[in-house]
């Protein structure tokens, strides 16, 4: 049984005015650094526990961006912790009961603060769990060409931004460079069993379906997310890394959502949509973002905080 971390939801119930706070790189000297990932940043703790940090950078295009985004790191674990709290009777989680300042230095454990999670160390599994529970993005343009997504078929005549008549899992492939890849269920099966890959399947969509409810009460709409699951030392399923923010996740405004376009979201759309106006060839160095473009997007994270967590 999991504890709540009380310092953590004392965030739930504040007012959300957040100091601005930017972290593009976390350096720290109690720890040695594993590796360093889109966003965060993991130490090592001991052979069972790990320490993520979730620093400002964003990516796009599979590249990171030199301009960080204000308070994004903070953001994205109140948000995940919200998530993973709420989900805990459905799957345990990587979430220990330790805290920062049994871990790092006071002086580190400040600059940390609610942006730093220790975690259990686990075997990541080889797939990201999508589910899709309307049609967007990457499943629209596959429909438009095939009538399917991921090779699932669906119905014709369905439009952009369309509820699909249930959600649909659609894994894919971790690349350990360039982009993820589709796969079908079978190849899961192949890559990590077929009890873990059935395992996966059920859980993504009960996890789906539970935070899509509380998430519509909220206004926002989850049109689709991806899940990470890694195993423990017993072989237990675990879900781990982030789960349901605006990095992971497409969020609607419930008050903007209309069939036939794009609604507008909470998450990096906004600078995918600035860094497609420029002349860049979506590969490194990315350009930097204007301060406007910086200040909208934090907003529009901050937003989203604000709808699925404040009571």
């Amino acid at each position: 049984m999991q504890r709540d971390n009380s310092t953590h939801y004392l965030l739930f119930h504040q007012s959300f005015n957040l100091k601005r706070l930017l972290m593009l790189e976390s350096q720290l000297h109690s720890l040695p650094l594993l590796r360093r990932g889109k966003v965060r940043d993991i130490y090592a703790i001991d052979a069972d526990h790990l320490l993520i940090v979730a620093t400002d950078r964003l990516s796009a295009f599979d590249v990171i961006l030199p301009t960080p985004i204000p308070n994004k790191g903070v953001i994205l674990t109140t948000i995940s912790n919200f998530w993973f709290h709420f989900t805990r009777h459905l799957i345990a989680n990587h979430l220990t009961d330790k805290v920062l300042t049994d871990i790092v230095s006071p002086q580190e454990a400040q600059l940390l603060a609610g942006r730093a999670v220790v975690v259990r160390n686990l075997k990541p599994l080889p797939i990201e769990a999508i589910v899709r529970g309307y049609l967007a993005g990457s499943g629209w343009k596959d429909y438009q060409h095939t009538g399917k997504v991921c090779g699932l078929a669906l119905p014709s005549g369905l439009r952009l931004a369309d509820q699909l008549p249930e959600p649909i899992y659609t894994p894919s492939s971790k690349a350990t460079s360039g982009h993820d890849e589709n796969i079908d269920f079978a190849q899961t099966v192949a890559l990590v069993g077929e009890d873990l890959a059935n395992q996966v399947k059920t859980v993504s969509l009960q996890i789906y379906a539970h935070a899509r409810e509380y998430a519509r009460s909220r206004g926002i709409i989850i049109a689709d997310t991806k899940f990470e699951f890694g195993v423990d030392a017993q072989g237990k399923l675990v879900l781990m890394d982030e789960v349901l923010t605006p990095d992971s996740s497409r969020f609607w405004a419930i008050e903007h959502y209309q069939i036939g376009i794009s609604p507008p979201s909470f998450d990096k759309q906004f600078v995918r949509d600035y860094l497609e106006s420029l002349p860049w060839d979506k590969t490194p160095p990315a350009p930097a973002l204007p301060a406007e473009i910086a200040e909208k997007t934090a907003q529009k994270y901050q937003e989203a905080l604000h709808k699925l967590c404040q009571s």
